[in-house]
């Protein structure tokens, strides 16, 4: 085992305590729902990023490169100041969702380099113009622009020209569990000497203020450049300063003064240390050198080309000599943390794409946080506070007054997504169960737990609005993350675990359909489901046309989800026989659910159309009439999921079960015909269970790979191409309702935000996608070939078609043969410059056509899955796709036991 491992094992066995201090510091805490007590509801107002230097926030802490304890209650973070900004740069700038012309948008040039999973060694880069930053260029050049035009960027506005910047390296190394050295490396890129302050600052999170009888922890300067830390919890902490800079000390408190005018004499507040480094009001620090919040000045003359170092430590143990032996232990967790990737990538040599995948594990592990959010007392206020106004009640999430959240959760993007998302959290556990599964587990069995999930057996979506629906994936995360990890331990997995959280899974199932299927006719509506700017409608929304609409994409997330739970309860019957009756139930279920979406539930009308051989959403009016939406998008292609293979082996070993199945395959023998070919066995004797035969299989697959409509050079689009020259049009008496292949960011408002799902590429559809047809291969194997692409003449088996879109997607951000990255577009600064191009950003989504990316650009969430792309396909050469090779079934991707 490596080091690393060690740690990791004795953090898991609660043996050392290794992950108590990590980056769960937010990157904004402003503009969140938890921070929002105005009448309205409008988060983005109430605190705005110009107010949170001000501001003491309730629920959590924001920083740049920062990190706390896992309850955050202390926290560090690094601030810079150029000397000709207005404010320090202590928290990332962007445009709230009503500034930016395709919603909310961080401004900002950072990358998460590297981390270990106990954090044990992590590294971040900030990159700082020495020029003024460009705050009000970026709102009014946005404000100016429309939904049709691209975002203006940062680097839009030229403050990296000539390399007029400093690059901040901030990095960690834990010398042990509570003893942490910081090292905070400034390169000053330009061609001129420059100044820069580093503000090291160390605060409380603010817990005093909103109950009269709250604890108030202290820090006060013991000699030159120590701080000591005293917190009723943590204990006694030191921080110590290399080259005994300046302490900073003020309070962490709201400046009411400055913010509603309230009196301020003889306080200190958050701010203090701006306005003491900007405006050189000395009054705002507390010339008692102590309080709740801390900054180190640190005043750098910096030449150009050279580097200048900031150190520190932050200790439970007192040290006579804090940075004696500083460099060394940095050194040794540098090399351990590569020893620790050099052990997880053995089998990858290709250099970029050990790079690439390094980086996503390491934008994965920094996008942790904590997340603190208690409905009640949100909604109801705290006592040493005014009452929120009496409209909230009636509001945002009052019908979650039970959940109660205080937990480290991975986030998809910790400035523009800084809550968690249900769905987005499952994609997460996958790549993020390759390098540490308990963590992985952990977040699975998180949302499933009563102080998350509704009495009623529905799972939070997010903040905004906790009772929106996301797509049920839960069950097919555990799963997955069950397989992984019981091949990593070598026994029979962790069936406490897997038993766990399918208990909640079941209530969640009955949840989906006693509340998504409105006919009772296993056809599921579901709502938005994720898709913004997809349909036709706002399918959340109350239809302009009256009635509801049956969801393509909301049955076959069903479908899947009762597979999902069929597989997990076979399992478990191998050591609990009462399982086998609880699969057979799933097992029933599903084929209800297939034989309405082939036969409509009522053998009259069904979600496939026979004319153009795809799936649609159905519009079902009051007057009972129904209306294909002919809109040829991914809710059409969800069907594939829904698949699964079972070994005659297993079967045999479940007398029970297998009795069910024959007796409902014998007696309802539509059931058999229509959906799961269950009587012929595969390759071996292999079963398949899924929504697709091979014929409709073929015909859905014949669209999908088809250049002229999915299938794009970087993966399988949202959007048909199609429907660029053929925009689906829908008529009422009071409008038409317009649909179009959008390659990139939405033109349509539909949803509000940077919503988006006409036509660009996103890996988590992708990824299931290609684990569906590894699945199918399992099953039918060379006997079933298809074109790729459609009309080539070139014949592939499903499993090369699986690894032909792997490859796709790894285009996006490997180097092709001229050395540069799709994702990166256009931009020379991106694609050339030494000091950009090999610094990687993950973004949310990707253009359809030419694949540069878009959206969130450190949602490494659920693009994070390119980490199991690459472990495969990274350390080869990108196959032909005019020759056909045979792969044998272990070489899968995904499949690791039928």
């Amino acid at each position: 085992m490596t080091q690393e491992q060690v740690r990791l094992a004795d953090d898991n066995t609660h043996t050392t305590f290794w992950k108590q201090f990590g980056p769960y510091l937010t990157e904004r805490q402003w503009g969140t729902v938890r921070e929002d007590y105005s009448a309205e509801g409008n988060a983005w107002g109430f605190i705005s990023h110009d107010m949170a230097r001000s501001y003491a926030y309730r629920w959590g802490e924001e920083g740049i490169a920062g990190i706390s304890d896992d309850q955050q209650q202390l926290c560090f973070s690094v601030g810079v100041w150029n000397g000709r900004d207005h404010i320090i740069k202590e928290r990332l700038f962007g445009l709230n969702n009503y500034q930016g012309n395709h919603g909310e948008d961080v401004k900002e040039h950072y990358y998460y380099l590297d981390s270990t999973p106990t954090h044990s060694y992590m590294k971040m880069l900030y990159k700082y113009p020495q020029r003024e930053f460009p705050y009000d260029e970026l709102i009014n050049e946005n404000a100016r622009r429309t939904r049709e035009e691209p975002e203006f960027e940062l680097l839009d506005t030229g403050v990296f020209d000539d390399g007029r910047y400093f690059d901040v390296f901030v990095e960690y190394a834990k010398a042990g569990p509570d003893d942490i050295l910081i090292q905070i490396t400034v390169h000053n890129r330009g061609p001129e000497t420059a100044r820069l302050q580093v503000l090291p600052q160390l605060w409380f999170r603010n817990t005093w203020s909103w109950d009269h009888d709250s604890y108030r922890p202290e820090m006060r300067q013991t000699q030159p450049g120590t701080v000591e830390i005293d917190h009723q919890a943590l204990g006694t902490y030191q921080l110590y300063c290399d080259q005994d800079p300046q302490l900073l000390f003020c309070e962490n408190n709201t400046n009411g003064a400055k913010l509603y005018g309230l009196p301020a004499e003889g306080q200190h507040f958050k701010d203090g240390i701006n306005d003491y480094v900007v405006e050189g009001k000395s009054g705002a620090l507390n010339a008692e050198q102590q309080g709740t919040k801390v900054a180190a000045q640190y005043k750098l003359r910096v030449a150009p080309g050279l580097t200048r170092v900031v150190r520190l430590r932050l200790s439970a143990h007192h040290h006579q000599a804090p940075f004696a032996d500083f460099n060394e232990l940095f050194e040794t967790r540098r090399q351990e943390a590569d020893e620790y990737y050099n052990c997880l990538q053995e089998g990858i040599t290709n250099p970029d794409a050990r790079n690439v995948q390094r980086q996503a594990f390491a934008g994965m592990l920094w996008s942790k946080q904590f997340y603190y959010y208690d409905v009640s007392q949100w909604l109801d206020g705290d006592p040493a506070m005014l009452m929120p106004p009496a409209e909230r009640r009636k509001g945002r999430n009052r019908h979650w007054r039970h959940l109660h959240n205080a937990d480290i959760i991975s986030m998809p993007d910790k400035w523009e997504y800084p809550w968690y998302a249900a769905w987005d959290l499952a994609f997460h556990c996958i790549p993020l169960a390759m390098v540490d599964a308990e963590f992985a587990k952990q977040q699975l069995r998180l949302l499933t737990r009563d102080s998350y999930m509704h009495p009623s057996g529905q799972l939070p979506a997010y903040e905004w609005n906790l009772s929106d629906v996301n797509p049920p994936v839960h069950a097919w995360a555990t799963w997955r993350v069950f397989k992984m990890d019981k091949k990593l331990r070598g026994d029979n997995g962790d069936t406490y675990f897997l038993e766990s959280v399918f208990h909640k899974l079941a209530l969640n199932f009955t949840w989906w359909v006693n509340r998504k299927d409105q006919s009772n006719r296993n056809i599921f509506e579901g709502g938005f489901l994720g898709l913004d700017n997809i349909g036709v409608f706002d399918r959340s929304a109350p239809l302009p046309t009256g009635g509801h609409i049956e969801q393509s994409d909301g049955t076959s997330w069903m479908a899947m989800f009762a597979l999902n739970m069929m597989r997990m309860a076979l399992e478990l019957a191998k050591t609990n026989s009462v399982y086998q009756e609880i699969a057979g139930k799933f097992f029933e279920h599903f084929l209800y659910i297939a034989d309405a979406m082939t036969r409509g539930g009522d053998g009259v009308f069904n979600l496939w159309d026979e004319e153009d051989e795809f799936y649609y959403d159905v519009l079902h009016t009051p007057d009972e009439e129904r209306t294909k939406l002919k809109v040829r998008s991914i809710v059409g292609l969800i069907p594939l999921f829904a698949v699964e293979i079972v070994e005659q082996e297993l079967l045999d070993a479940m007398p029970e079960f297998t009795a069910r199945a024959t007796w409902l395959l014998s007696n309802r023998p539509h059931l058999a015909k229509l959906v799961a070919r269950w009587e012929e066995p595969g390759r071996g004797t292999r079963h398949l269970v899924g929504l697709l035969r091979r014929e409709r299989l073929t015909k859905l697959l014949t669209r999908m790979l088809d250049e002229a409509e999915f299938l794009s050079e970087y993966g399988i689009r949202a959007m048909s191409r199609y429907h660029q020259d053929h925009p689906y049009v829908f008529s009422t008496e009071e409008a038409d309702f317009s649909v179009s292949y959008v390659p990139g960011e939405a033109e349509s408002s539909m949803f509000g935000g940077n919503s988006n799902w006409r036509g660009p590429i996103w890996f988590p559809i992708n990824y299931l996608i290609i684990e569906s047809l590894e699945r199918f291969h399992f099953y039918y194997g060379d006997s079933l070939r298809v074109e790729y692409p459609t009309g080539s003449g070139n014949l592939l088996n499903l499993k090369e078609v699986a690894a032909a879109l792997a490859d796709r997607l790894n285009k996006l951000l490997l180097k092709d043969e001229n050395g540069r990255r799709p994702a990166f577009g256009d931009n020379e600064l991106l694609q050339t410059d030494p000091h950009f191009k090999d610094n990687l950003l993950f973004h949310e989504y990707f253009h359809g056509d030419d694949g540069h990316g878009l959206g969130a650009n450190h949602q490494t969430g659920w693009t994070g899955l390119i980490v199991r792309l690459l472990q495969k396909r990274g350390q080869e050469a990108a196959p032909s796709e005019k020759q056909s090779v045979t792969p044998s079934a272990s070489d899968s991707l995904f499949v690791t036991s039928a």
